[in-house]
């Protein structure tokens, strides 16, 4: 029993077909989720929506409503970003009343949402809020504020000259901060942070164009999440990496196995201890052999299969066939077979590559099950190939001796034709040569002369009205 390489790369071309299979479900899958993961996203966008289409539900008169508008806007873009991202959504209003000391929660932790008109409005009531509520801003919980107005309280903060505001602002912005502090016992920044809306755009006649500019940035940061997800499933070296050491863990082991088969042919068992310290290097050198030729078979399949759009079959036969004719070349160069032989094997190693790549792909389409169909599909196919050999063998050699028949018949062909055309040219050049010579013959009379010359000129195919017939034509020829 022999290890077959074609059998072999079909099992690996079987395994590589699993693995492009499984990878291509799960780019499909992902693309399943992201699209899911998106339209949860619109949906929050859309109970903002619903939320202030209904603004006689809304908490304040016309001035102020824009304070719950906000805590909506909040809630809902986080929301809508953490379900685009396919994470858990952090923010929410259960549990919190619609008068509690916190508006939502963000992580289990009370956020307050203020969002008056002024910074340092804003930043007073933040102050009342937290002596109202002793406990508010000292634990984990914390207020937001209009961004625009956070990131003005910073540059304030870090010495900005900022445009727009007098001294005495940016004196009493730097006053509120730090009582601020000193009420929480913490820093600016761990009590106040940034709110996802600036204060112009929770305004009632801003909201909606503030949605629609907050869901065209969804559907774009989704366009580049799926573009992401496009690129990671493209062929890339680690992914044949992972194949190619399939491969040759494939590839070894069925070395291993036949060679183990081998050596119990002759009457060898590893567990008695029949084994000598040469089988033992035979085995590994040949195992190792196996993996080598695996990994290289399976890196070579994979790209085939996912560069060249080849079927992992006919990409493993393609494989196998390249490796035998390596082979046969190698033992051509080096003499152990002629040319001959080299033509001829040759042929039916194409052959047997072809035969066995159409028996695994009707294996694994009568049983599609990963790698199993290829397998027991190869193992019929070489079945069929082993007893379909010596008439393969015949067929050759039928073969061979038609095409030396074929090439002894046309060489006499073309010899019989050689030698007409030959035989035709000498007797052209030997009618030249007489005409010739009877033409410049002065032993000759003028008229013999003549009449030679007329028919030497038209064995040159000399057109009729140049030549000159007769004495008198010759004569106005001389004298003109």
């Amino acid at each position: 029993m022999k290890e077959n390489i074609h059998q072999t790369n079909q099992i690996i071309g079987g395994m590589v077909a699993s693995e492009n299979l499984q990878h291509t479900e799960h780019f499909k899958a992902a693309l399943e989720r992201q699209d899911s993961a998106f339209t949860k996203a619109i949906e929050q966008i859309d109970k903002v929506r619903d939320f202030i289409g209904t603004p006689e539900h809304i908490l304040g008169n016309n001035q102020t409503k824009h304070g719950e508008i906000a805590e909506q806007v909040e809630v809902g873009i986080r929301n809508a970003r953490d379900y685009l991202r396919q994470q858990i959504p952090r923010a929410t209003f259960d549990g919190v009343g619609r008068t509690a000391p916190e508006d939502y929660l963000i992580d289990g932790v009370q956020v307050q949402s203020k969002f008056i008109n002024g910074i340092n409005k804003n930043l007073d009531h933040v102050i009342e809020h937290m002596r109202k509520y002793e406990d508010f801003g000292r634990d984990h919980s914390y207020y937001h504020i209009p961004k625009d107005y956070h990131e003005t309280i910073k540059k304030v903060l870090s010495g900005e000259s900022i445009e727009g505001l007098t001294d005495r602002t940016v004196r009493k912005i730097q006053q509120n901060v730090q009582e601020i502090e000193q009420l929480s016992g913490k820093s600016f920044d761990n009590v106040i942070k940034p709110s996802n809306s600036q204060y112009s755009e929770v305004q009632q006649g801003k909201i909606h164009d503030t949605l629609d500019s907050h869901e065209q940035e969804l559907s774009g940061e989704n366009n580049r999440i799926k573009e992401n997800i496009r690129t990671d499933a493209q062929p890339n070296l680690g992914a044949m990496a992972q194949v190619a050491a399939k491969g040759a863990l494939i590839g070894g082991g069925i070395r291993l196995a036949f060679k183990l088969y081998e050596k119990s042919k002759q009457g060898k068992n590893p567990f008695r201890g029949d084994y000598t310290i040469e089988d033992w290097q035979e085995l590994g050198i040949d195992t190792a052999k196996g993996a080598a030729v695996g990994g290289i078979s399976a890196a070579a399949i994979y790209a085939l299969t996912n560069y060249a759009s080849l079927s992992a079959p006919f990409a493993a036969s393609f494989v196998s066939a390249g490796q035998s004719i390596a082979s046969l070349v190698n033992s051509f160069n080096i003499g152990e077979i002629s040319f001959d032989q080299f033509t001829e094997m040759s042929q039916l190693v194409c052959m047997e590559s072809a035969a066995a790549a159409l028996a695994s792909a009707f294996g694994q389409a009568v049983i599609p099950v990963p790698i199993l169909g290829a397998v027991l599909g190869t193992i019929t196919g070489r079945m069929v190939i082993d007893f379909s050999k010596k008439y393969f063998a015949q067929a050759t050699e039928c073969l061979q001796h038609r095409m030396e028949e074929y090439y002894n018949q046309c060489l006499a062909k073309i010899e019989q034709t050689y030698q007409a055309v030959v035989a035709r040219i000498i007797a052209e050049y030997e009618k030249l040569e007489d005409l010739t010579k009877a033409a410049f013959d002065i032993s000759k009379n003028v008229a013999l002369r003549l009449q030679a010359s007329i028919e030497l000129a038209e064995a040159y195919e000399v057109s009729d009205v140049k030549i000159i017939h007769n004495i008198n034509q010759l004569d106005a020829f001389m004298i003109s």
